[in-house]
C-alpha cells in the first residue's frame, strides 16, 4: 500500500496546526519521541502501541482547544472507541522522532470519529494513517448527546 500524500505547513501562527497542502485540511500536531518501551523484539513499534499514539493526538487536541478529556469525564462524559482503523506504510524505529496529526472526521447525534497522520518529524514521509470512531456515552454506558463543548471545538476546528 502506498503512502497518501501530505505535505503540511504552518498554519497562521499557531505552531499546533499544520494545513496540508494536497488536500487543504488543517490538522492539529503534537511530538512525540519514540521509547524503547514503545517497541517489540524487533526494535520496531508494536502494532498496539499506534492507538497510544492516536490517544495522545486526540487528548492534546482536546486540551489544546480548552477541553481536557479529564473535564470532559468530569462532566459526565465517556468515549469508548466502537470502531478503529489503521494502515501502516513504513516501521516506526526506537528514538525517532514522529508528529502526530489529528483531526475531527466527523460528528453525529451520539459520535464522534478522529483521521489520524503519523510522520517522521524530520523528513515528513507519513509512516501510518488510522481513525478511530467514539460513541457519547454517560457513566453508565448508556449512549448520549455528544457534549456541547466537544460540539463547539468541532464547529469551531479549522477548516
Amino acid at each position: 500500500m502506498r503512502a497518501p500524500d501530505f505535505n503540511p505547513v504552518p498554519y497562521a501562527s499557531d505552531k499546533r496546526y499544520v494545513r496540508d497542502q494536497v488536500s487543504g485540511l488543517v490538522w492539529h500536531r503534537v511530538s512525540y519521541r519514540i521509547l524503547f518501551a514503545d517497541t517489540d523484539r524487533t526494535g520496531v513499534v508494536y502494532h498496539g502501541n499506534y492507538f497510544r499514539f492516536f490517544e495522545l493526538g486526540r487528548a492534546t487536541l482536546l486540551r489544546d482547544a480548552g477541553f481536557p478529556l479529564r473535564q470532559v469525564e468530569a462532566d459526565g462524559y465517556v468515549y469508548p472507541i466502537f470502531q478503529l482503523g489503521l494502515d501502516f506504510f513504513r516501521p516506526i524505529d526506537y528514538d525517532e522522532p514522529i508528529f502526530v496529526h489529528t483531526r475531527f472526521r466527523e460528528l453525529a447525534a451520539v459520535q464522534v470519529a478522529f483521521d489520524y497522520i503519523i510522520t517522521n518529524a524530520v523528513t515528513g514521509s507519513v509512516l501510518c494513517r488510522g481513525f478511530t470512531r467514539h460513541c457519547a456515552t454517560n457513566r453508565k454506558g448508556r449512549p448520549v448527546a455528544v457534549d456541547p463543548i466537544t460540539v463547539g471545538i468541532f464547529q469551531r476546528f479549522p477548516q
